[in-house]
């Protein structure tokens, strides 16, 4: 019997949707207050997690979940490297 290993799963913040932790981009608050896009998911700091999906990311800007559930300041420029993230991620390869 074959031992399926357990897929690490998060809920995006915009969507409420649990998804596989690989189909999201996690954001962090550092202890100092700076939020950031953290790609590798092993920053140390409050985590966030959206879809990386155009829809998703636009909607968590339109609703601000980001600053309520980080307790920071989001800036614009966050969600406008998330969305060309998104892009470079549904292009086919």
């Amino acid at each position: 019997m074959a031992i399926r290993k357990k897929i690490p799963m998060r809920k995006c913040l915009a969507t409420g949707e649990m998804k596989p932790k690989k189909e999201m981009i996690r954001i962090v608050r550092s202890k100092e207050g700076e939020v950031s896009i953290d790609p590798s998911g092993k920053k140390a700091g409050r985590g966030a997690y959206v879809s990386l999906d155009r829809d998703a990311i636009l909607l968590a800007k339109k609703k601000d979940v980001f600053s309520s559930q980080l307790n920071a300041k989001v800036e614009d420029s966050l969600y406008e490297e998330l969305l060309s993230l998104a892009e470079k991620e549904s292009k086919p390869k």
